[in-house]
């Protein structure tokens, strides 16, 4: 069946329209004649870290504009390509333009998953944890399988990656782990992520064979800023060293070069060992507790905002998406109804459809609340 151009072209078009009254391209161009004027200021540099902060800003918003402006002009080319392969009937210039479509939609529909992701923080890098929960020696097998797609995920796209902090099962798998995704919008885009995930499969560990049941626990946090005003009294943290050790209690360090610092009026904990020295141990550490405490106090004043309404929805991220490898192979969203068959491809980083799916969802629900 020949492809209706004209049809996919106003589609796509009505689509930009979309993510052009979002984006506010008027407001954006205003935001960016003001930040280079700031930029350019004789002592911008001697306040190092306001000038970290609007360089920054006027990246991101040179970057934001130019993704419109660049898809608008992919479009525009697209339909001349089309009408040059129509009049001259030329099978190899609209096969070239079926391609730039198939291209364009998908550009076209992450650009339009892009502009909903308007939080206060979703421009942020993110940090996230994985968990075992119940189910013994296959949710820590489980656990590992969920760090093994996400870093998938990022290599996918190119994204840079740090693993912080691994926690070894006695048997097999991860207690826990925590990494880094260090480029904008990761904690917009893997928010999503975040609640309980589990597996249903015949477990391996089971020498009868029988079907097993486990769960992991997604904890995904904003990366802290410099300019971030979250200040931690030191006498509310606990730091204990300890050596850092590999899979199966092997040691990889013979100093006491990890750090577990507590915050102490929270309870919350972080560990770190997989930087060299206790020194960037700590600093790696405190940077995750500013993160979790940030997190924490936006919840906090949601939680407020909420019992202020009268509200009293559960929260959306809990028993999230379920793995079912046996009797059948499904991956299922419980939340947005996305499921998938290939569950082979979702454990090897093919998550991005979920990741959409959830954003949307999630964007539905902020509007309907």
């Amino acid at each position: 069946m020949a492809t209706d151009f004209p049809a996919e072209i106003k589609a796509l078009r009505t689509t930009m329209g979309s993510v052009r009254d979002v984006t506010d391209l008027d407001t954006l161009r205003t935001q960016i004649a003001d930040l280079e004027q700031q930029s350019a200021a004789p002592g911008l540099w001697d306040d190092p870290e306001s000038a970290q902060q609007i360089t920054s800003q006027l990246s991101r918003a040179n970057a934001e504009l130019e993704r419109v402006e660049t898809m608008d002009n992919r479009i525009d080319d697209l339909e001349v390509l089309v009408e040059m392969g129509q009049e001259e009937n030329d099978a190899d210039t609209l096969a070239e333009a079926e391609k730039e479509l198939t291209d364009l939609q998908k550009a076209v529909g992450e650009l339009e998953v892009r502009t909903l992701l308007s939080g206060e923080y979703d421009q942020r890098e993110a940090v996230i944890t994985i968990r075992a929960g119940a189910g013994g020696v296959d949710a820590a097998d489980f656990a590992e399988m969920l760090l093994r797609m996400y870093l998938r995920w990022a290599e996918r796209h190119g994204y840079p990656t740090k693993v912080m902090d691994t926690s070894y099962a006695e048997e097999a798998g991860l207690k826990s782990a925590t990494f880094e995704v260090n480029v904008p919008y990761a904690y917009g885009n893997l928010s999503v992520e975040a609640g309980t995930h589990r597996l249903v499969r015949i477990s391996p560990f089971d020498n009868q064979g029988r079907r097993q049941t486990s769960f992991a626990a997604v904890e995904v946090i904003p990366l802290i800023e410099q300019t971030d005003s979250i200040e931690i009294p030191e006498n509310e943290l606990k730091i204990d060293v300890f050596r850092s050790s590999g899979p199966g209690g092997q040691s990889v360090n013979t100093t006491d070069s990890a750090v577990r610092m507590t915050h102490i009026p929270t309870g919350t904990v972080v560990s770190m060992q997989n930087e060299k020295s206790q020194i960037q141990n700590r600093a790696a550490a405190l940077r995750v507790m500013q993160s979790r405490l940030l997190l924490l106090k936006r919840e906090e004043e949601a939680k407020q905002r909420k019992e202020l309404a009268g509200d009293s929805t559960a929260s959306w991220g809990d028993q999230m998406r379920s793995y079912v490898l046996h009797p059948y192979q499904m991956v299922k969203d419980l939340r947005t109804e996305y499921e998938v068959g290939n569950t082979s491809g979702v454990f090897d980083g093919d998550i991005d459809a979920f990741i959409e799916a959830g954003i949307r969802w999630k964007r539905n629900q902020e509007r309907a609340a």
